[in-house]
């Protein structure tokens, strides 16, 4: 099917080039691709939203036609309507659910939009320029569509759907097609949620907030603070620079984390354990699973909880969510936490010390590249990574 999506596109748009984002596939699907005469991405398998923003930096500047690999039919006509974007309706239904996916798109458009649309989970579009600046890197996984149509609609830009004839291999009413939907639906609401990009210009969720759930209310309002980091912070970095600037969230934090722990331990060694052990957890969250993997190995000691760190490691490591500085400033308080309970007055200024020499080390160097030095670090840094 890829091999005649490319050959139709490379006759209907001639000048154009042909990039197939190839999102991990074990068959021969990216050779089809090249042999068809696309420039092929062989990229690691990520999710739908993860290739598409890849492709993006790979293609030239100006329009951008989206679309999926398994369409048949002409998409010309989206390239002749004015908008910035544009997005293709099928003219014709097939395949699908219940619409329980499209209904609970539609209204988070319009809730987060303010626009009405028909096709919202619609893989076929043109994107202007403008609209390429806004909305690129795209959502993750499946909620990408979604979200570029939110965005685009909250940076004024036009969006505009046109009704064509066209097709593509539907999932049907069973199990492989519901759980397609279950994870459109999943991507959908994640899409909508904070987002942040790491390193690789990835467009992620952020789920670190969940460890505030579960683990009481010293660890929920850090992890709150977190997240008003995450939604608000802005270019400092460091205490130095937070400092300077006077009031950045990273302030907020510097004061708001301490007296969490003085609160829930009534110690002035809890509110150093607990505001210290957040900030370092947060200095190693640059890399997919470094924070999580610094935070399993100190837990397992300390007889912190491992169970909601577990379940994000993998999802972490294969860049498909992010921590973020909720998730790694709740995981820094849990184990500060945990070091009041477990240690005696002298070890826990003992473990104060440590991590006031590590605070300043990462002011004065770069604790990333600190561990990419060291051999043993390194490798159990890149350890399960895509």
């Amino acid at each position: 099917m890829i091999g005649t999506t490319v050959a139709r596109l490379r006759s209907a748009f001639p000048d154009a080039e042909v990039i197939v984002a190839d999102d991990g596939s074990r068959d021969r699907t990216a050779d089809v691709a090249e042999e068809a005469g696309a420039i092929v991405l062989r990229l690691p398998r990520r999710g739908k939203g993860q290739a598409l923003s890849a492709a993006e930096r790979a293609a030239p500047p100006g329009a951008l036609l989206l679309c999926d690999a398994d369409l048949s039919g002409e998409l010309g006509a989206l390239l002749n309507l004015s908008g910035d974007l544009t997005v293709a309706a099928f003219a014709e239904r097939v395949g699908g659910g219940f619409g329980l996916a499209k209904r609970v798109a539609r209204g988070l458009i319009g809730a987060l939009g303010g626009i009405e649309v028909r096709e919202p989970l619609s893989g076929q579009r043109v994107l202007s320029a403008a609209a390429r600046r806004a909305c690129f890197p795209v959502a993750a996984g499946f909620g990408c569509e979604v979200r570029m149509t939110i965005d685009a609609a909250r940076s004024g830009l036009r969006v505009r759907e046109v009704e064509l004839p066209l097709g593509h291999r539907a999932t049907g009413r069973d199990l492989s097609g519901f759980v397609h939907r279950a994870r459109q639906l999943r991507d959908t609401l994640y899409a909508c949620g904070p987002l942040g990009t790491n390193f690789h210009g990835l467009r992620l969720p952020l789920v670190g907030w969940k460890v505030g759930l579960t683990n009481g209310p010293a660890v929920a309002a850090v992890a709150a603070l977190g997240l008003v980091d995450d939604l608000w912070s802005g270019p400092e970095r460091g205490f130095r620079a937070h400092l300077r600037s006077g009031r950045t969230t990273g302030v907020l934090k510097l004061v708001g984390i301490p007296a969490v722990g003085l609160l829930a331990t009534r110690r002035v060694s809890g509110a150093l354990l607990v505001g210290l052990a957040a900030n370092a957890l947060n200095q190693l969250d640059t890399r997919p699973g470094r924070a999580l993997k610094a935070y399993l190995a100190a837990a397992v000691p300390l007889d912190a909880p491992v169970g909601v760190a577990v379940l994000l490691l993998p999802y972490d490591l294969r860049e498909m969510a992010m921590l973020g500085d909720a998730g790694s400033n709740a995981l820094g308080a849990l184990l500060g936490l945990n070091s009041v309970k477990r240690f005696t007055g002298r070890g826990q200024w003992l473990a104060i010390g440590a991590l006031a020499g590590f605070t300043i080390l990462g002011e004065r160097k770069s604790i990333g590249a600190w561990i990419e030095q060291a051999p043993v670090l390194s490798w159990f840094d890149r350890l399960g990574r895509v």
